[in-house]
């Protein structure tokens, strides 16, 4: 087979119908996931809370949300592996949807908060499965750039998120996502499982065992490890940009900073960084090198958004695009966590990880709240945001390298 054969066979699978449907699903899953973080304000006093609780109530919810996807992280993850691929990609998206399509009809905080729960455990599955799916799809020399396309894709659902809430009520935004997750059900009716994943289940081996994962001590340590790596992401989106407004008035920022075009201008950055990361990774041959390089960088990028000498909000907004570069690992990160483990632990590892690195805002939250008390919210949130990067770069150090690795094997004790 001459060259030309193999780029167009390489193209073929690279865009077929699995990883355009993990990507689409993924896009879905952003736009519903940021969607809270975007309409926080205005869907929070049409529900007539007061002013002087916006903040408390949005962080109130946005751990319920956070808590929601820990949760289901869990579930969906064993799930993967017990029940297979395609269910939990049919299950979670049918449950997010239906969560969302509710929350257009809620009438109190109370209400909002168990739907925000109900939709974060039902976000839990798409990606994980999305990603252990492809991974397991494609060959190795394509699998970094078919997850990174599906990050990339997924990503830019914060902007689609953004551009409905700018131009729709809040309710009719919910509605809008809870639809597109149901039409894109009808596309995942043709995706096929898993075949590494088919071959496993003929086998006799014990799938989906979360506890495995601490039977050993290197195991526990890489799984450990696969976690912390991106605990930088979800500082700088569940803190410095859901909060982006709260920070831009402490920092004297002139004119309105909106929540929303934050959250769109991260995820633009946050898209370019996933498309640089992971196709630099393929050339380099490495996931650590380049994730270390780009903790490294959200260091730099965290430190500038925090004591940016610019007050206009248009050079605000240029920061938060910049930061979102800067965390730009995302594909990377969640790659790295599939290719880690064998397939009878992929799914719970791939699903699990990501959402418990999502759970973690509660966490941060509730010590960011601490800290701002006593140091103000901007020397509070570099503390964080310091603590989160050194956690990285010891995590860093847990990890196996894994670009090139083969999937088909298993984990046993």
């Amino acid at each position: 087979m001459n060259q030309d054969n193999l780029r167009r066979d390489d193209l073929r699978q690279l865009f077929g119908l699995p990883v355009i449907v993990a990507a689409l699903g993924y896009f879905v899953d952003i736009y519903d996931l940021l969607l809270f973080s975007i309409v926080r304000r205005n869907s929070l006093i049409d529900l007539g809370v007061p002013e002087d609780q916006l903040f408390s109530q949005g962080e109130f919810l946005l751990q319920v949300q956070m808590t929601g996807l820990l949760v289901g992280g869990f579930i969906w993850g064993i799930m993967g592996d017990k029940r297979g691929r395609l269910s939990v990609l049919f299950g979670s998206i049918l449950m997010y949807s239906l969560a969302n399509i509710a929350n257009g009809f809620v009438s109190n905080v109370d209400q909002y908060a168990i739907l925000r729960f109900i939709a974060g455990i039902g976000l839990a599955g798409e990606l994980g499965a999305g990603v252990t799916l492809v991974s397991e799809t494609l060959p190795k020399h394509l699998r970094g750039y078919g997850t990174t396309i599906i990050a990339t894709v997924g990503l830019l659902g914060a902007v689609f998120a953004n551009y409905i809430a700018s131009t729709r009520p809040w309710t009719q935004a919910f509605f809008i996502g809870g639809g597109l997750g149901i039409m894109l059900l009808l596309a995942r009716v043709s995706v096929f499982e898993s075949g590494i994943f088919l071959r496993t289940r003929e086998k006799e081996i014990e799938r989906g065992n979360f506890f495995q994962l601490f039977k050993t001590r290197e195991r526990f340590k890489k799984f450990m490890g696969c976690i912390f790596i991106g605990l930088p992401i979800w500082f700088c989106i569940g803190i410095l940009i859901t909060f982006s407004p709260e920070f831009a008035k402490e920092l004297g920022i002139e004119g309105s900073v909106s929540a929303g075009n934050a959250v769109m201008f991260a995820y633009i950055g946050l898209a370019i960084g996933d498309l640089i990361s992971g196709f630099s990774s393929q050339l380099v041959g490495s996931r650590k090198r380049i994730v270390a390089l780009f903790v490294l960088l959200t260091l730099i990028f965290i430190v500038y958004y925090l004591y940016q000498p610019s007050r206009s909000v248009q050079m605000f907004y240029l920061t938060c695009f910049v930061l979102g570069v800067g965390i730009g690992y995302w594909a990377l990160f969640v790659t790295i966590a599939a290719e880690q483990f064998g397939t009878n632990l992929r799914s719970t590892v791939a699903t699990t990880v990501p959402n418990v690195i999502r759970g973690t805002v509660v966490p941060l939250t509730l010590l960011f709240k601490l800290l701002r008390e006593q140091w103000g919210i901007i020397n509070g949130a570099l503390i964080v945001g310091l603590a989160t990067i050194v956690i990285a770069f010891i995590a860093l150090r847990a990890i196996d390298e894994t670009y090139g690795r083969d999937m088909n094997f298993e984990e046993t004790d």
